[in-house]
């Protein structure tokens, strides 16, 4: 080393910066991470960068001043190491979620990022459709899984497949698929055993059973306005929007009555009879989508060819409604229909044409009045 004409010194400052340097990474880290005030990671960052400018004016001084520094370095190391300590404690545990099928919760309250599943099976042409996974209250662990996308038209729904297990339908393996004559728009929904649609042309909420295909009720719904009167945004031919939660089959519609607000009606899932109704506040076209949760409407609506935001609630126990702010990522830039299970809480999306599904979060206490 004296051949080289590196001191000691020198070798401990290069230490010495190179141990300044990985408490600056651990610091960022720290920051980029924290949830709650950075208040205190902030006073850290700076003493940091002062060491670094102490360090350099330094350098070139004897051995006591690195062993000065040294003793200071020690002390900003402790300080970080607490922070980090704390930081498990400050970071909100997440909340676990309610037992499957059951709404002992205050509702949605965040949503996860997407999951690609895969394109449908007809190609990407086939923009428009609906998918999910049947859900049936008596054998609510069922897996079987569903398909529906519309004709290249985005009007009419003539096929659809189905797949008893998630495994069958990425690789398409086992599929039975049936055709219909025929279905209308991207409001279709799979309960008990039963594919909902609403039938082409008309008011009418056709009842198709899964296990021969054959129709087994064709049920005009009262009043509902039909043939894109009252579609969602950007989105034809879905003014009737069936939908299923852990309470009921419902539908999601509009009326000329109700000057084209949303209203939420409760169906017998065996008679398709209408067994209550409720009249919101929320013009239905300047809605992209929406699905049930334990009796509450959740509304979407488009920020931009990326996101959607969860914006509106209406709960039919309660009667109440509001806003909401829960950005929804996605992977194309329209939304189809949007699908909930009960048993696995999973939003189940059509995405022009891709398959895609989201875990929800709900707040544990009762949502309160605003």
């Amino acid at each position: 080393m004296e051949k080289d004409s590196i001191s000691y010194t020198e070798l401990d400052f290069e230490l010495i910066k190179l141990e300044v340097k990985e408490m600056h990474k651990l610091v960022i880290q720290l920051k980029e991470n924290f949830v709650g005030s950075t208040e205190i990671i902030d006073k850290l960052e700076v003493e940091i960068r002062n060491m670094t400018l102490l360090v350099e004016k330094l350098e070139t001084l004897d051995q006591n001043n690195v062993l000065s520094i040294r003793r200071q370095i020690l002390a900003l190391k402790t300080k970080l190491k607490e922070c980090e300590a704390s930081k498990s404690e400050l970071v909100p545990a997440t909340p676990p979620p309610p037992a499957p099928g059951s709404c002992s919760h205050g509702g949605v309250v965040n949503i996860s990022a997407p999951s690609v599943v895969q394109l449908n099976w007809q190609g990407f042409s086939f923009k428009y459709g609906a998918w999910g996974r049947d859900y049936s209250p008596q054998q609510p662990e069922r897996t079987l899984y569903w398909v529906a996308p519309l004709n290249s038209d985005g009007r009419y729904l003539e096929y659809y497949r189905l797949y008893n297990s998630l495994d069958n339908l990425l690789i398409y393996s086992h599929a039975r698929e049936y055709r219909i004559r025929y279905g209308q728009g991207s409001g279709t929904v799979a309960y008990n055993s039963n594919l909902y649609v609403n039938w082409y042309n008309g008011r009418n909420i056709a009842k198709i059973n899964l296990t021969t295909n054959v129709v087994t009720v064709n049920q005009p719904l009262p009043m509902a306005a039909y043939n894109n009167r009252f579609s969602y945004a950007n989105v034809n031919w879905q003014d009737i929007d069936l939908a299923v939660d852990e309470q009921a089959l419902w539908v999601i519609y509009a009326t000329e009555d109700s000057t084209g607000n949303i209203v939420i009606s409760k169906l017998n899932d065996t008679s398709l009879e209408v067994l209550n109704t409720w009249v919101t506040k929320q013009y239905k076209p300047s809605v992209s989508n929406a699905f049930m949760v334990c009796g509450v409407l959740y509304a979407t609506r488009t920020l931009n060819t990326r996101t959607e935001e969860i914006f509106y609630y209406y709960d039919t126990n309660t009667g109440r409604e509001g806003s909401l702010a829960i950005p929804m990522r996605k992977m194309q830039e329209r939304i189809q229909s949007i699908n909930y299970h009960p048993f696995d809480q999973k939003l189940y999306v059509y995405n022009d044409g891709y398959l895609l599904n989201y875990d929800l979060v709900f707040l544990q206490e009762p949502r309160q009045p605003v």
